[in-house]
Parts: C-alpha cells; structure tokens; sequence
C-alpha cells in the first residue's frame, strides 16, 4: 500500500479498533515468548520490558478510544498532521487553469491590517466552479472553530471539504467558498471571538478577514452572500457575529454552542465573562450578548441554523433559550436537535453537512432548501 493509502486509512473504526487491539495482544505474546527464549533472566529484565511495552500499547489504545469517541482525527494522515491530499499552495491555486473534479484546499496567512490580531494560518476550501473563466463571484461561509482547536479541525474532524465536495458534485461543481481563521491565536486561546484581552478577534473577523477573501478570491462581497457557521465556541460566536453584523452575515450555523460569550462551559457563569472577556464591563458584555439583542431588535432578513444533539446539556439548554428567541425577532430559524448527540466531531461534521444545502441556498450557492421539520 502507498504511503497515501496508509495516510488515508479510518482509524476510528470498530473494526480497525478491533484488530488494533489483537494486534497489540499478538505483539505482548510474541515479545514473552521472545524473551523467554533470549534473556536469561527474564524474571527481571524480561518482566520490566513487557510491561514497559504493555502500558505504552494501552495508552495507545486508551488514546485511540477517545478519538473514536469525539470523532476528530480520522486517518493516520490527521494523527501524523499530513496535509489534505487536495492541498496546495496559495500561489498555485491561483494559477491553476484547469478545473478540477473536485475542491481545492490552501492554508495561507490571513493577515490582521486592522485588527492587530495575529491568528494562525487559515484554511480556505475553493470548489470546482471557482476555476472557471472568467472567475464567478461565489458566496462564501466562514467556519470557526472552538477550543482547544485550530482552523484545520473543520478539515480533520468536521469534514467541510468533502461535504463542499459532496454538494458541488451534486451542482456542476458549484458550492461556497469555504473560508476557516484562526480565532484564538494558540491552541488553547479562547477569545470568543470578541474585541479583548486575547486580541481584536472581533474587528479581524468582521474587517481583515472578508478583506482579504474578496480580494484575493474575487467572491461575491460580504452581506446575502456570506455566512458565518461554527463548533462549540465558534458556534456561539457565530451567532454572536450575525447579530452584531447582520450587514456582513445574512446567515449563519451554531452547532452546539452555549447561550453567548462565556470564559467557561457553563451559560450560567456570566461574571467571568465580564470579568475576563470584557474587562469587567456590564455593558460591553450585554452589547455581546445574544439574548439581550435579540430582544432589542428585529432581524427580518436573517437566517440561523441551531443543531445539537440531546446528551449535550449546557448547548441544549442555550438552543432551548435562543431558537424561540430567534424566531420571536423574525429570524428565519431551523432547529435539528440528534438524538444521543453528543459535544463530538461526529455531531459538529453532521451539522454542517445537514445545514449546508439549507445555508446554500440562502446564499446563491444552490437552490433554496426548507428547513427539516423540528
């Protein structure tokens, strides 16, 4: 088998963990029956070593169940950090010519002019449709991730590019312009994507970053054909943004987020919010808040995706508050509730791939698509 064949192997399997594991047994076997053989003293030096060589081989396999469990790195490739094989440089995508039978994937530096932020490099998913001549104008959704987490997670565990590539094959090759920054800065930040102490995340999310897509990828410019989609943290912020930025974002997807902007994992514990996100002021926190806006206003050409799965309690309960909330204030409002969903990749992959066409469609991707029944 190649080496790409390896890289591409799903190691979250049943059946890869299976045989893991009676490959791990054989190997303890065999290495008893070796020393036994070999050391003379295998009471000693033999026992030390097969237990030395056990315990790594249940942490292995400890680690490799917790993967399996929240779904993020599906092949040896994620695990080793192995680029997509569809990634390339920024420059040779911009010059391709030719148009591929699928999406293409970049990461380049998305630099922070206003803002000040310096975020880790991007990740910006381009689909088939995108290389013709002369180039359209697609629409594009911004996807953030949560924390710990980097921008590469919408490609490892949520994966964006082969659900974009699932919807362009679908529609001769035409599917959003996929566009995934950085927003906390290191690999356990978490600014919520707010104007504060972990940097101007805010203003980079809002001005440097839909600066520089449009520029450099010629998309349709920020307003009905933007969204704004995340995860976890990303998916609050998402929220959070559309609400603040209505102008920017007409749609967007919050998969399993809590109620607002929080400093923990709780919706409840607003004061460290205040205290950490907001430099202890009552007021920046409010104008912040979702709750809190969409009481104060109305958002009639806005559309909001909530997916989360039932055994995540604290993003349940904050779907519970704001979906009613949402559509109180005239937003166009779908709401997918998983059964037995839990704060995993297979729960944030599945709500992307189930909102996209419905996301599409408000954004000229593709046809207009109902939302599932509630």
């Amino acid at each position: 088998m190649s080496v790409n064949g390896i890289a591409e192997i799903d190691i979250t399997t049943d059946s890869f963990l299976g045989v893991g594991a009676i490959a791990a047994l054989v190997v303890v076997i065999g290495l008893v029956l070796v020393l036994r053989t070999r050391v003379r003293r295998f009471s000693r030096l033999g026992r030390s070593i097969v237990v030395l060589v056990t315990t790594l081989l249940v942490l292995v396999g400890a680690g490799a169940g917790i993967n399996a469990h929240f779904d993020y790195f599906r092949t040896f490739g994620d695990v080793m950090g192995l680029p997509p094989s569809d990634e390339v440089e920024l420059a040779a995508l911009l010059a391709r010519k030719d148009v591929p039978d699928r999406g293409v994937v970049t990461t380049t530096a998305l630099p922070g002019k206003r803002s000040g932020f310096v975020g880790r490099p991007g990740t910006i998913y381009v689909p088939p449709a995108w290389f013709a001549r002369p180039r359209p104008e697609l629409p594009v959704v911004v996807l953030l991730h949560g924390t710990p987490g980097t921008p590469q997670d919408w490609l490892d565990g949520g994966q964006a590019a082969a659900t974009a590539d699932a919807y362009a094959a679908a529609h001769d090759g035409r599917a959003p312009i996929l566009v995934m920054p950085d927003v906390n800065g290191t690999i356990d930040g978490d600014s919520e994507c707010v104007d504060g102490p972990g940097g101007k995340v805010e203003t980079y999310l809002t001005v440097d970053v839909p600066s520089f897509v449009e520029q450099v990828f010629h998309t349709a410019p920020p307003g009905r054909g933007w969204a704004v989609a995340g995860l976890s943290e990303g998916g609050s912020c998402s929220l959070m943004l559309a609400l603040r930025h209505p102008d920017l974002f007409a749609t967007f997807g919050d998969y399993a987020g809590l109620a607002g902007p929080r400093a923990g994992d709780t919706n409840a514990d607003t004061d460290s919010a205040v205290a950490q996100l907001f430099g202890g002021s009552q007021q920046a926190f409010a104008a912040h808040e979702p709750a809190d806006l969409l009481a104060a206003r109305r958002f009639p050409e806005l559309g909001g995706w909530f997916e989360v799965g039932d055994a995540d309690p604290e993003p349940a309960a904050a779907a519970g508050t704001l979906v009613p909330a949402a559509r109180r204030a005239g937003i166009s409002t779908c709401e997918v509730v998983v059964p037995g969903g839990d704060h995993t990749f297979a729960l944030f992959s599945q709500a992307f791939s189930d909102s996209l066409p419905w996301m599409a469609g408000r954004i000229g991707a593709g046809p207009p698509v109902a939302c599932p029944p509630s």
